[in-house]
């Protein structure tokens, strides 16, 4: 029981580490284009990134299960020409917890570039600078609390996942089954003391997680 405990509580952190490492890499950019962009669509573009926000995570994850199924041509595909399976696979929950964490790391990164006088870009251009030096040198070192929330935020949205979770990757020990899914578990089978172990490692991980957010924008505002 005890070595299933950690297990589940390893995959879940494993999850959400690697989830927020790949948001950070293809979120930044959407965020960036998100901000500076001209064109028309950009409301559409911003409605397709903040829907998780607002559909039921089980509905997310359903179609995720429709999608990447072994039965449909994309799922078939995909298992056909590199392998992949999304359906009962960490991979599988990697991609929806990517998909469904995506607006808690693109929208606080968009704010802050947003909120960068365009007279700080320009000069960085008058300088000499370009746009490669200047988006790593000038953008990113003005954003930082925006980079740390947005983290933070994808990495506890991640850890507390459950539905999309449920939907794509099952309850399998040891690879798909995590901390929220061995709750409602634990829960089904009168098991409240070992649902409570679980429960209270989520709530100081989160409590911590924001402590250290909040601690780390103060210091970057002073």
């Amino acid at each position: 029981m005890e070595n299933d405990f950690l297990e589940t509580l390893l995959l879940t952190f494993k999850l959400a580490f690697v989830t927020t490492s790949i948001l950070l890499v293809i979120g930044v950019p959407i965020a960036y284009f998100l901000a500076y962009t001209k064109s028309k669509l950009k409301p559409i573009f911003e409605t397709v990134v903040s829907m998780p926000l607002v559909l039921p995570p089980t509905v997310l994850g359903f179609y995720l299960l429709l999608f990447f199924s072994p039965e449909s041509i994309l799922g078939r595909f995909l298992e056909d020409s590199v392998g992949f399976k999304a359906v009962f696979t960490f991979e599988g929950l990697v991609l929806g917890s990517i998909i469904f964490s995506l607006p808690f790391l693109v929208q606080p990164i968009q704010s802050g570039f947003e909120t960068i006088p365009k007279s700080l870009i320009e000069a960085s251009y008058t300088l000499g600078k370009g746009e490669l030096e200047t988006f790593f040198k000038v953008l990113l070192p003005n954003i930082k609390p925006s980079l740390i929330t947005g983290v933070v935020l994808s990495f506890a949205h991640t850890i507390g996942e459950f539905g999309v979770v449920l939907m794509i990757g099952g309850n399998i020990p040891g690879e798909t089954k995590v901390a929220s899914i061995a709750i409602y578990d634990e829960v089904e089978a009168l098991n409240y003391d070992i649902a409570n172990r679980y429960a209270l490692v989520l709530l100081s991980v989160s409590f911590l997680i924001l402590l250290i957010v909040y601690t780390l924008n103060k210091k970057v505002r002073v």
